[in-house]
């Protein structure tokens, strides 16, 4: 055996993973499988101040179909909200969040866990913060380990550590992380999971007319500071960040797709059959606009 390896076994599977960092990064060819980044809200998976497992669940199918095309990373949030389920603290102070964050981030991951492996599936865990995609060393290594799990059929998930993450380690938006993990594990397209069909050219909440937009192009400085709006999509933490993702990627030539987590048959149009009837591409127009 490799004394840079480390196998084990799961449902009879062998696999095998690094267990050093002297792994180069396996190459990226022609011949696998797109690979694309799914990014899944804390708001989609709460109901009625509990973890919505049959909504996870639904996402788990969702990502086994989507499987069967692409490479999959799953980044989702929703760690410290989970926790508050459990344990009712006030969640502004930081150890308090950090605390509620060490409670709800097992449950949450048991429960992603569970659910893939109903479909076959072996959910990993990567936990990461800023400095961990900002410095060079550390994406490398952490790229390495995703492209062996990924080889490996393994689904790689991954949250934000709430608990060491402060301050200037925090990226603050699992959304803004998620096109940062879309970019540098070279994945062909970001695809967002929301409460609205995609991104529509005024607020859909306030105007009945708003018309939502298939395919957009770039990014109105404008619509990047918008007005907080408290409990809506299209508060600061709601569009503008998708909006701030968005743009990240369309100034690296990559893609996102923004479509609603409560139709799911909306992404599998899309990314497994090619119709495009709802959601959001943001695409440059020198990039490719064809499915990932």
């Amino acid at each position: 055996m490799n004394a840079n390896t480390t196998t084990f076994y799961y449902d009879s599977r062998k696999i095998v993973l690094p267990s050093t960092s002297s792994e180069p990064s396996l190459p990226m060819s022609s011949v696998r499988p797109k690979r694309i980044v799914l990014k899944v809200g804390s708001q989609l998976v709460l109901r009625d101040n509990h973890v919505d497992n049959s909504r996870i669940e639904e996402i788990c199918h969702l990502v086994a179909d989507l499987s069967k095309v692409y490479e999959v990373i799953v980044v989702f949030s929703g760690a410290v909200a989970s926790g508050m389920t459990l344990l009712p603290l006030d969640r502004a102070p930081v150890p308090n969040r950090q605390a509620l964050a060490a409670i709800g981030q097992p449950l949450l991951m048991h429960m992603y866990y569970t659910g893939m492996k109903k479909h076959g599936l072996l959910a990993s865990q990567l936990l990461l913060t800023h400095d961990d995609l900002d410095s060079r060393k550390r994406s490398e290594n952490t790229h390495r380990v995703i492209n062996k799990l990924l080889s490996q059929n393994i689904i790689p998930t991954i949250n934000e550590n709430d608990v060491t993450a402060v301050g200037e380690l925090l990226f603050g938006d699992n959304n803004v992380m998620s096109a940062y993990a879309t970019h540098l594990f070279h994945a062909s397209m970001l695809v967002v999971l929301s409460r609205v069909d995609g991104y529509y050219d005024c607020d859909p909440q306030k105007h009945p007319e708003a018309r939502l937009l298939k395919v957009v192009h770039q990014i109105a400085p404008e619509a990047l500071v918008l007005e907080p709006k408290p409990n809506s999509v299209y508060a600061r933490r709601g569009i503008v960040t998708k909006l701030e993702a968005a743009k990240y990627l369309l100034e690296r030539g990559g893609k996102m797709f923004l479509t609603n987590a409560y139709d799911l048959e909306a992404p599998r149009d899309y990314l497994l059959r090619g119709v495009h009837n709802k959601g959001t591409l943001f695409v440059s127009k020198e990039a490719d606009a064809s499915v990932v």
